[in-house]
C-alpha cells in the first residue's frame, strides 16, 4: 500500500495553489448562502459580486476543498463584471451530507447537485441568467460530471487538468490500481472513508463506473468547453478525450464549438527537464472564453482553430525543431501510425522480425517492483525524468533504435502491441517510451500499463492459461514530441511501476482481495509470428 504520510506536503501545496486560485478577496466579505438541492441537502456557497448594479453573468466553481479567502482568478473575474460563486460539494467545505462517493453527486444521476446549483444561481436577483463553470483538477472533474445534466442556464465551461472517465483516466488506467495518487489524495484530503473501499471493490469497469463516465454521456452535453491539459498531467488523456467526445458527439450547443489546449506541463512543478516558451497561449484564457460566450465580445475566439498544442523538442539544443505552439483543426493532427518492432537483440526498428521462436523472459517479483521515476504523477516526482537507474534491472527489457539521422515527430495516441505469456494466471505488463539523448539520458516521454486479466476488456476478468501466448494492447496515452537528430527512440518493458501502480500479486483473485503474492516468469515474444511493437503516430511530412 502507498504511504500517503510521506507525500502530504506535495499534495497540500497543490491544494493550497487551487485554494488561492479559486477564492477572491474584496473589500467586504462574500455573501454566504446554504443552497438546498433537490433532496434537501444544503450546500455552502460563497458569492462574490462586482461593485455597481447588476445583474451579472456568474462563474461557478464547485470544490471538495475550501471556500476561504485568497487571491487569484476570481478577483480578476469580479473586476471583469462577473459574479463568482464557489460551492462546497457534499460533505466538504461546510456543505451538508457525506463526501462519498466523491463526484457521484455532481452529475446526471439521482443527485444532480451541479445542475441544481446552476438552476439556483439563474434565479437570483443578482444573476442575469447566464452561468459558466470554471476550475481545475477536482474542480475540473465536477465540471465534467455536470455537463451531461444539461442545465438550461449553462453557457460554457473552462476545465483545467480534469477528466471525465474516472475509471480509465483516474483510478484504473489499463485495469491497474493507481495506488499512490488515489490513496494519497484521499488520505491527504481526509476522504478515505467509504471512497477507498468502494473504489477498490470495483476493479473492473462496471455499472458503478459507467455512472462516473461523462465521456460516455458526451451526446448530452450542450455547452461548449475549453479543455486545458498537459502532456505530463495526471489527466492528460482525460483532457483530450473530454474535448474530442464533446467536439464530435455533443449536442448542437457544444458540438464543433469546443477548444483543446495541451502544453508541456504536469500536475505540479517539473524540474528535471523543462521546455522553453511553454507559457499557455491566449487561447487558454478563461475570461476571454467566457466573454465570447456570455457577453458576445468579438475577441477572436470564434476565428481560431479548435486545437492548440505544444510540440516538445530537445530543450538542450537551441537549433532543435519543436519547443513551439501549434494550431490544428482536429485532434489528433494528421499522422501515419508506424510500427516500430522490438527485436530479441534489444534493437528497435521499423523492420518486422523474421526469426522464429525469439523471446525474452524475466522474473517478476511483486515484493521487489520497479520503482516509479517520473511520469504523470500527483504525489510523486513528475514529468520527464531519466530512467537509467531502473533500465539495468534484470526484470526490465530495453529496446533502442539507432541514432536518428533526421528528426522524427510523434504526435497523437500511442499503443504498444505486445505478445506475451506468463507462468502466472494474471500479471501486469508495463511499457515506457523514452527519448535517449546523445549523452545517454533516457528521458521518459509517456508510459502505460495493462493487466493480462483485462486483455479482452476492462469490463471482464479473463485469466490467462500459463505458458499460452496472448496479444496485449497497452495504452500509452498521447504526446507531441520531436525526437531530435542523433537521439534514439527507446521502449522499456517490465511488469511493475510502483508505487504509481499497485504491483500485481500475480494471483488469479483480484488484488484487493488480499491475494498472496507469487513470483511470475513473464515472457515477451519477439518472433515473426508474434511481432511485438510500439505503434507511433509519426507526423505526416517527417521521415
Amino acid at each position: 500500500m502507498f504511504d500517503a504520510r510521506r507525500s502530504d506536503a506535495g499534495v497540500y501545496s497543490f491544494l493550497l495553489l487551487w485554494a488561492v486560485a479559486v477564492t477572491p478577496v474584496r473589500g467586504e466579505d462574500p455573501q454566504r448562502y446554504d443552497v438546498a438541492v433537490r433532496d434537501g441537502t444544503k450546500l455552502a456557497t460563497n458569492v462574490h459580486l462586482p461593485t455597481g448594479q447588476g445583474p451579472w453573468p456568474t462563474i461557478l466553481a464547485r470544490t471538495p476543498y475550501g471556500r476561504g479567502a485568497g487571491k487569484g482568478f476570481a478577483t480578476r473575474a469580479v473586476a471583469r463584471g462577473y459574479a463568482f460563486a464557489i460551492q462546497g460539494v457534499r460533505g466538504r467545505a461546510g456543505s451538508e451530507g457525506h463526501h462519498a462517493i466523491i463526484f457521484s453527486h455532481d452529475g446526471w444521476g439521482t443527485h444532480q447537485d451541479g445542475f441544481d446549483a446552476v438552476a439556483w444561481i439563474a434565479k437570483q436577483p443578482w444573476s442575469d441568467g447566464n452561468v459558466v463553470t470554471w476550475g481545475g483538477s477536482a474542480l475540473g472533474i465536477t465540471q465534467c460530471m455536470l455537463g451531461p445534466s444539461r442545465p438550461p442556464a449553462l453557457r460554457a465551461q473552462h476545465v483545467v487538468v480534469g477528466c471525465g472517465d474516472l475509471y480509465s483516466h483516474c483510478m484504473y488506467p489499463g485495469g491497474a490500481w493507481r495506488a499512490s495518487m488515489i490513496e494519497g489524495w484521499l488520505a491527504a484530503t481526509q476522504m478515505t472513508d467509504v471512497n477507498l473501499e468502494t473504489f477498490r471493490e470495483h476493479p473492473n469497469y462496471d455499472a458503478f463506473w459507467h455512472e462516473l463516465n461523462a465521456v460516455a454521456q458526451a451526446d448530452r452535453v450542450n455547452a461548449p468547453g475549453l479543455f486545458v491539459g498537459g502532456w505530463y498531467d495526471i489527466f492528460a488523456q482525460g483532457t483530450i478525450d473530454s474535448f474530442v467526445s464533446i467536439q464530435q458527439q455533443g449536442d448542437t450547443g457544444a458540438r464543433g464549438k469546443c477548444r483543446l489546449v495541451m502544453g508541456p506541463i504536469a500536475h505540479g512543478p517539473v524540474t528535471e527537464l523543462t521546455y522553453p516558451d511553454a507559457k499557455l497561449p491566449e487561447a487558454a484564457d478563461a475570461l476571454r472564453w467566457f466573454d465570447h460566450w456570455v457577453k458576445g465580445v468579438d475577441n477572436g475566439v470564434g476565428d481560431e482553430k479548435p486545437v492548440h498544442y505544444y510540440v516538445m523538442g530537445d530543450p538542450d539544443d537551441p537549433d532543435a525543431p519543436g519547443n513551439a505552439w501549434r494550431q490544428a483543426d482536429t485532434w489528433p493532427p494528421p499522422a501515419t501510425v508506424t510500427p516500430f518492432y522490438l527485436h530479441s537483440d534489444g534493437s528497435l526498428s521499423r523492420s518486422r522480425p523474421s526469426a522464429t521462436g525469439a523471446a525474452r523472459t524475466y522474473r517478476y517479483d511483486p515484493a521487489h517492483p520497479v520503482p516509479t521515476i517520473g511520469g504523470t504523477n500527483l504525489m510523486l516526482p513528475k514529468g520527464p525524468m531519466d530512467q537509467r537507474a531502473v533500465e539495468g534491472r534484470s526484470d526490465v527489457l530495453v529496446f533502442s533504435s539507432p541514432p536518428l539521422a533526421e528528426p522524427m515527430e510523434v504526435t497523437g495516441r500511442l499503443w504498444a502491441r505486445l505478445w506475451v505469456s506468463s507462468s502466472a494466471r494474471v500479471t501486469d505488463f508495463t511499457v515506457k517510451l523514452c527519448d535517449v539523448y546523445p549523452d545517454g539520458r533516457s528521458m521518459l516521454v509517456t508510459d502505460g500499463i495493462c493487466s493480462t486479466r483485462h486483455r479482452k476488456s476492462m469490463s471482464s476478468d479473463d485469466p490467462n492459461e500459463p505458458g499460452e501466448v496472448y496479444r496485449l494492447d497497452v495504452d500509452l496515452w498521447s504526446t507531441s514530441l520531436i525526437f531530435n537528430r542523433g537521439h534514439r527512440v527507446r521502449i522499456v518493458v517490465s511488469s511493475s511501476n510502483a508505487p504509481r501502480f499497485m504491483p500485481s500479486p500475480n494471483a488469479e483473485t483480484p488484488p484487493q482481495a488480499g491475494s498472496a503474492a507469487i513470483i511470475a516468469h513473464n515472457t515477451l515474444h519477439l518472433d515473426a509470428a508474434h511481432a511485438s511493437c510500439i505503434r507511433l503516430p509519426v507526423a505526416d511530412g517527417t521521415p
